[in-house]
């Protein structure tokens, strides 16, 4: 009897994290398109480090937590931002100088040579590094926000949780039939 209980145990617990993974999952599919690709999560965007500018302390493919920045912030020399270019690309440098009390920055990223050609002007800067990074998870990261992704982000898990459901009805139609064969047998 202690074993059928325990596995009753394992059982709704493996059924609730299938389900909590399921609804988080759906909650990143759907705050990451909302948010235009890049998830959002109390304040903070994961972002993906595309290039080798900031090794060695954040590698190619690596993902890191970027504290989005309203209004005005004060930033000083040593900081790492994220910023749009003129193009509307994202960049992940650290501030060497501040110029005109904030308003401009002269930034480099830690593994290049020389300073980024172009000034940072405030008004271009999304967020601030949280000093959060997890390697090559960028990489999946990347993955997940193509079609073919966010499509496998949810059949997958579901899929799991199909199965597992399943497997519990399969599970309590059997235990259900044990008894009718003993009761026929009786008789």
């Amino acid at each position: 009897m202690r074993g059928k209980t325990n596995l009753r145990w394992i059982s709704n617990i493996v059924t609730n994290l299938l389900f909590i993974l399921l609804v988080c999952l759906v909650f990143i599919v759907i705050s990451s398109k909302a948010a235009g690709g890049e998830p959002s999560i109390l304040g903070y965007q994961l972002k993906t480090v595309l290039s080798g500018s900031m090794e060695p302390n954040m590698k190619t493919g690596s993902i890191i937590l970027v504290e989005s920045v309203k209004g005005t912030a004060n930033f000083k020399q040593g900081d790492v931002i994220t910023f749009k270019t003129k193009e509307n690309i994202l960049i992940t440098h650290r501030i060497m100088k501040v110029e005109n009390n904030g308003q401009r920055y002269i930034t480099k990223g830690d593994n290049n040579n020389e300073p980024d050609v172009e000034p940072v002007l405030a008004q271009n800067i999304v967020g601030k590094y949280s000093g959060f990074t997890v390697p090559y998870a960028g990489y999946v990261l990347h993955f997940l926000n193509t079609k073919l992704g966010a499509v496998l982000l949810l059949i997958v898990p579901g899929l799991f949780f199909l199965g597992h459901a399943f497997f519990v009805i399969h599970r309590a139609l059997r235990m259900i039939e044990t008894p009718k064969k003993w009761t026929t047998e009786e008789k």
